[in-house]
């Protein structure tokens, strides 16, 4: 394409729109554009860099990008090359060749004198490509000192990729070689051009206020099963917090409040900004609440010379214009300027919260006289405060109130968990003398899995016997506020620990339907699921059931590293003899070697496997039978 004149070939060229600062051009294809001087200029692209030897030379070379409109709809990122030359006199004519066919032999007509010009353009990571324009010189009409331009309209598909980074450059004269960036999909994608480029494309949405349920519902146009990607944020200059809810509470909505919504299934994602509640026919609703979410603190403090100051922090969810003064008591602003601080939008920051805070101090006042700081907002109808600081001598008196508070509530835990201790002592004093207690350890007794009232209250009375021997005791049917706390393992495996650090012995208790369980589980296979044959073995339902088992993986454990006897003992009651088991070789395999002690016949055997020394003081101790039929106190829940 070849025009008369450089300044007709501007204006041609680009179309300036104010609206996004992005020049569109006037073409729907790749063009070749050359200026006063050269004809019959014409592009392609060319892979060998080497050129003919009437080469002009490049001077300068000025990319930018333009927005190429196919048939003024549809509109692409395209570059546009501009490139100043010199063409030197002496290299004006040269005979390339004439093409024609045979019949056009004897034609008296020769070729026009030709020069070229090369340029090469590459995306960053990708390789060169170039493009290189022949055209006819016309040293008549060239501009003074044989200088012109040239400029290229270069196109692809899809357009070049935005934000993409570029290098332009003249194969012969690498030192002009420019880099670039190309504009951003955000830059390009204004309200007026977002309907010409496809990928401006992004969901639309729409507000309304349901006062009635308290709340702004978030409508999308042609979006009934997949919702588009949104977050709110307070001011457009604010942190944008993701949304997944397609309401939004009407308290927490404020004129300030924006809306941001893309599209995560796109490939390129564009975002576009809602302001919607700033309208005037929306302000009225929203507008108080500012007011509500606004917060003020105030905190003395001391200055370098030790004089006092008075520090606050307003918190509100948009940024407000106004004053800070200092009162005193609430009684008003004072009128002097010194304590009067200005609010301005530039000064504000963002919590992590989204909500904007402004923070200022109060220099050399008199704490003594209760300080109060009032808050006048532009728009607001009245004055927010006062938010005042409370003299220390107050908060002395509710320190006292508390510490009172706290004595009295640790004195009642002392005794709440002393009161058994106490009670032992009247108890041996009222059965004619002080007994003795030695403490040697921690007992845990636990009960069989199966449930007779019998067993339970003949393990409750022997808990309750060993505690008065001096023994720190946990019986699993005493604990069972915490075993729902911890859970039944977690409480088992708690007490384990308890006779790791302390020592102390694991009483099993044995019935038939215990051994029972045991044999079954002896056998189990070896994913750890019980093997019952064609025999069912019911058994009743126990709290008590998973710590029992549980004991036999632990008691299976020590046995092979031959530390069992250390920790457990078994038990079996003269109430409930054992009808199947007669010796420790007839007893389930995870259980023999285990010390077995019948009671209440071998009880005295059995203080003596824990240790205990009998040191008495009065009458002598009564044993475990005398116990259990003289105490009120031997049947526990």
């Amino acid at each position: 394409m070849f025009l008369p004149g450089w300044s007709a070939w501007c204006v041609l060229l680009t179309l300036h729109m104010s609206a996004c600062g992005l020049e569109i051009s006037g073409y729907e294809s790749e063009e070749v554009i050359c200026s006063q001087g050269l004809s019959d200029c014409t592009m392609k692209d060319e892979v060998s860099l080497s050129e003919p030897k009437n080469t002009v030379d490049v001077q300068n070379i000025k990319p930018d990008f333009k927005l190429c409109c196919e048939d003024r709809t549809t509109c692409t990122l395209c570059l546009v090359i501009e490139t100043e030359i010199y063409i030197h006199p002496e290299k004006d004519v040269e005979d390339e060749g004439h093409s024609g066919s045979d019949e056009e032999d004897n034609s008296d007509e020769t070729s026009n004198p030709k020069a070229s010009v090369m340029v090469c353009y590459k995306i960053a990571a990708t390789l060169p490509t170039c493009k290189k324009v022949e055209f006819t010189v016309n040293h008549a009409a060239l501009a003074q000192h044989n200088q012109t331009k040239i400029a290229m309209v270069i196109m692809k598909p899809d357009g070049f990729p935005f934000s993409s980074q570029m290098y332009v450059y003249p194969p012969k004269s690498i030192h002009l070689m420019r880099e670039f960036i190309a504009p951003s999909l955000y830059e390009v994608c204004s309200k007026e051009l977002q309907k010409r480029v496809p990928k401006c494309y992004a969901p639309t949405i729409s507000t309304v206020i349901n006062q009635e349920k308290n709340q702004v519902e978030l409508l999308f146009k042609g979006r009934n099963k997949t919702l588009p990607s949104v977050c709110v944020q307070y001011e457009e200059e604010g942190n944008c917090q993701n949304w997944n809810r397609s309401t939004i509470p009407l308290y927490s909505v404020t004129p300030c409040t924006c809306l941001q919504v893309w599209d995560d299934d796109e490939r390129t994602s564009v975002r576009t900004r809602h302001c919607p509640f700033n309208k005037t026919n929306v302000l009225h609703v929203v507008q108080k609440n500012i007011w509500e979410n606004v917060s003020v603190s105030v905190r003395p403090g001391k200055m370098t010379d030790y004089s006092a100051m008075l520090s606050w922090n307003l918190s509100a969810p948009c940024r407000l214009e106004g004053e800070v003064c200092l009162s005193h008591r609430g009684n008003g602003c004072r009128e002097t300027n010194t304590f009067r601080q200005q609010l301005k939008k530039d000064t504000w920051k963002q919590n992590s919260k989204g909500h904007w805070e402004k923070t200022g101090v109060f220099e050399n006042i008199n704490l003594q006289l209760t300080p109060c700081v009032m808050v006048k907002v532009k728009g607001a109808q009245h004055e927010l405060g006062p938010f005042c600081f409370e003299n220390t001598g107050r908060w002395r008196w509710s320190l006292l109130v508390v510490g009172v508070m706290l004595l009295v509530c640790l004195t009642a835990l002392l005794f709440y968990f002393l009161h058994d201790l106490v009670k032992k002592w009247v108890w041996s004093w009222n059965n004619g003398g002080l007994v003795q207690i030695d403490r040697t350890g921690h007992v845990v007794l636990l009960s069989p899995p199966d449930m007779y009232d019998g067993v339970s209250e003949s393990v409750c009375q022997l808990g309750s016997f060993l505690r008065d021997q001096g023994f720190s005791v946990s019986v699993d049917q005493w604990s069972r506020k915490e075993q729902c706390t911890l859970g039944p393992l977690p409480w088992l495996h708690s007490q384990l620990l308890r006779l790791n650090s302390h020592g102390g012995r694991v009483l099993l208790v044995l019935t038939d339907k215990a051994l029972e369980k045991t044999e079954e589980w002896t056998h189990r296979d070896e994913d750890g699921v019980m093997k019952r044959g064609d025999k069912d073995l019911p058994l009743s339902s126990s709290p008590y059931s998973d710590m029992f088992t549980a004991s036999l993986f632990i008691i299976q454990a020590d046995k092979q590293l031959g530390r069992a006897g250390e920790r457990f003992l078994l038990l079996k009651f003269d109430s409930h003899p054992l009808q199947s088991y007669s010796s420790d070789r007839t007893l389930p395999v995870v259980l023999q070697g285990l010390p077995l002690f019948q009671l209440p016949s071998q009880t005295q055997a059995l203080l003596d496997e824990l240790g205990v020394v009998e040191t008495e003081k009065g009458p002598g101790r009564m044993t475990w039978t005398e116990w259990s039929l003289g105490s009120s106190d031997g049947w526990r829940i």
